[in-house]
């Protein structure tokens, strides 16, 4: 079972903390009796020969069984303290394939295991222990399907007593993971995994009951130096970053800087303009790093007396910053002081209390994607676009029209994504995605597409709907939704259901479809009708544009509600609507039946149909986004044609997410519908 790179909670009962161990993946078969042992990493490679000194602790602890058992962990190399360490310090492992007494082993499974290790013909062999997770198999007991704190509960009784320096048990907290973050900071783990409590073991599969949450670095650096910029840039292209290397107290005004890399995102046009003015009068001749760096722009040198702030997801091995961005500079710090932050024990503050970090992209670090889309897209150039978490993904075409009337690319198309993506994402996450591709943009035909057989690394895959393999997109990180774009799939049309639940649905919906010359105002008055009877049923619910010609309004369900359940609720309330106002409304499903009324749609309620979900944008010629409303602005009158891709980012900063109370709904007493439905019928049928 694989996780999801995804934003979560780091404080939810639903969920349990664990660390996530930066080693290879290992599934170990241990035989009763502690006969025969095999591990067999996530592809399905065998590594028992690789790593004798996990197949003999798990062997001498199987001695002690009388049934055999299946472990899912991770095997970590161990620093000078018995640690586990980064995936780097596997390397020197990897190829060896066991010895004893200083003879490697051969590659056979049948090998015998090694009692020790003797040092490699390259030196010490570094020490690994398997760290165990989780527990698949007891005797002949599948545990899978069982949930994950039942699961655990098994692990503890098999390895709490009997755990040892090289077969450990991984740590892991319900409910609340902050501490385990702020460890995580300190101490310079990879991050952390939220796993959902009660989710069963799916074999295969990568599904968002497991969250990757990717830990982020951040610190200060001085500023040595500027390089040119290029082609449509203006005043610099990157910042060259350093830090001294000297003791805390000790002498440094005239000490070089260590080089650290430098920064050249999370820069807008203004904050470009501000630093290169205090840049200028700093500039000196005689470079102020100790390894003067070399450059693919000229540099030019400054007096390292700026200090900027720096996020960035890791140390490189030769001590550069990866994916660093700009944060701004820092007027608080002396910069004789500024040296790179060493990894140390995390410590409480004086309140006793951690910082609780987001887990989800800043605002800062969305508006520097947005500034890579922009420059890429004025140089007209295809390139990488670094993500949070250290994620990229190949973009192209960025200047390509999409919206001719209104000349607006693919590349505003991806900063609208970037811009709303911590409303967006919610919405879709965990859902299967049908795409409806425009690669020539909105004036061509377009066409849809389920299925993809190659995505980038950490786009979500998943087969929802058949047997044969084929797999669908699902919603949920920043990387996919952009992948989408990528593809130029305008809009994003997401399932009634999650993965986790497919045939249980968390909403149904009403699209309401004006027929050819109906006006916006009668769409309108059909959606306020449809608002009056569901109050009378009392089943709470949310508007929104559909970001072309109708509206969509929106029940939430009650969890483990069948799509048959939805779809015939739904019905009911169009039908009621169609018989209280048939001049207006319809639930007709012939087009030249219609007339010029509005078609109510409750089919769109059926297994597998999507509607473009709230704040996609959409391929109508205004540029539209389907945009959450209150039912006052209703009331009052809107026009479809303020809410697109220009303006709702604007809109959100201002009345915030009005989709969140249909997502956090626990849905309608459907017995009490059923009731009402019988007292507000006009024709007296049920």
């Amino acid at each position: 079972m694989l996780a999801t790179l995804r934003a979560a909670s780091l404080s939810d009962p639903a969920f349990v903390y664990e660390p996530k161990y930066d080693g290879i993946r290992a599934i170990a078969d241990v035989t009763a009796g502690g006969t025969r042992v095999r591990l067999w990493s996530r592809l399905g490679n065998e590594k028992t020969s690789q790593f004798p000194e996990v197949v003999e602790a798990l062997s001498a602890w199987g001695r002690r069984r009388r049934e055999s058992v299946v472990f899912d962990g991770e095997i970590v190399a161990l620093d000078a303290a018995g640690r586990p360490a980064g995936f780097q310090q596997l390397q020197g492992r990897i190829h060896v394939r066991g010895m004893v007494k200083g003879r490697r082993l051969p590659a056979a499974s049948g090998a015998p295991v090694a009692r020790s290790l003797a040092p490699s013909a390259a030196g010490s062999v570094v020490p690994v222990a398997f760290v165990v997770f989780d527990v698949l198999k007891l005797g002949d007991l599948d545990l899978r399907p069982l949930p994950l704190t039942e699961r655990r509960s098994a692990l503890e009784k098999l390895l709490a007593k009997s755990a040892t320096k090289t077969l450990r048990l991984s740590e892991q907290v319900r409910g609340d993971g902050r501490s385990l973050h702020a460890r995580a900071l300190a101490e310079g783990w990879e991050g952390l995994l939220a796993k959902r409590a009660s989710s069963a073991y799916r074999s295969g599969k990568r599904s968002p009951d497991w969250c990757k949450l990717k830990v982020v670095h951040e610190q200060e650096f001085l500023i040595g130096g500027w390089t040119e910029p290029r082609q449509s840039r203006t005043d610099f292209g990157a910042l060259l970053l350093g830090v001294h290397d000297h003791a805390p107290g000790a002498r440094a005004a005239k000490a070089p800087l260590v080089y650290c890399g430098s920064v050249g995102t999370g820069f807008d046009q203004r904050e470009l303009a501000k630093v290169m003015a205090l840049l200028k009068p700093l500039e000196t001749a005689e470079p102020p790093f100790s390894d003067v760096p070399a450059t693919h722009e000229r540099a030019h040198w400054v007096t390292p007396t700026l200090v900027a702030q720096v996020r960035f997801s890791e140390w490189t091995s030769d001590g550069v910053l990866r994916h660093p961005v700009y944060l701004g500079l820092r007027d608080d710090t002396n910069a004789a002081a500024v040296r790179r932050e060493q990894t140390t024990p995390a410590t409480r503050s004086a309140s006793g209390r951690h910082a609780a970090p987001t887990a989800s992209p800043a605002g800062d670090t969305l508006e520097a994607i947005v500034q890579q889309l922009a420059d890429l897209e004025k140089r007209r150039k295809d390139g990488l676009l670094e993500l949070p978490g250290g994620e990229r993904l190949k973009v192209t075409n960025l200047h390509k029209v999409f919206w001719p009337e209104l000349k607006l690319t693919k590349g505003d198309l991806f900063r609208y994504y970037v811009r709303v993506s911590p409303f967006i994402l919610p919405v879709v996450a965990d859902r299967a995605l049908v795409m409806k591709r425009f690669p020539n943009g909105v004036a061509e035909k377009p066409f849809y597409q389920h299925n993809v057989e190659q995505a980038p690394q950490g786009v979500h895959l998943e087969a929802v709907e058949s047997d044969d393999g084929r797999e669908q997109i699902i919603g949920g990180t920043l990387l996919t939704l952009l992948y989408t774009a990528q593809l130029a799939s305008i809009s994003q049309d997401p399932w009634f259901s999650r993965c986790a639940s497919l045939d249980s649905i968390d909403f149904i919906a009403l699209d309401l479809d004006p027929a050819d010359g109906v006006s916006f105002e009668q769409v309108r008055s059909v959606a306020l009708w449809i608002r009056d009877e569901l109050a009378r049923l009392k089943m709470p619910n949310c508007v929104k544009t559909s970001g072309a010609d109708g509206m969509h309004i929106y029940v939430p369900m009650p969890k483990g509600t069948p799509y048959d359940t939805g779809l015939l609720l739904a019905q009911i309330v169009a039908t009621l609507v169609a018989e209280r106002h048939p001049k207006e409304a319809t639930i007709e499903r012939s087009v030249r039946a219609r007339g010029a009324r509005v078609y109510v749609d409750y089919l769109q309620n059926i297994r597998g149909k999507t509607l473009a979900c709230a704040y996609s944008a959409r391929a109508s010629a205004y540029a539209g986004v389907s945009t959450p409303l209150t039912w006052k602005e209703v009331e009052r009158g809107v026009q479809r044609e303020d809410f697109t891709i220009r303006t709702v980012p604007e809109r959100l900063r201002d009345v915030g997410d009005l989709w969140k109370p249909l997502r956090e709904s626990e849905g309608v007493d459907l017995g009490a519908v059923t009731r009402a439905t019988l007292r507000v019928s006009p024709s007296g049928r049920p």
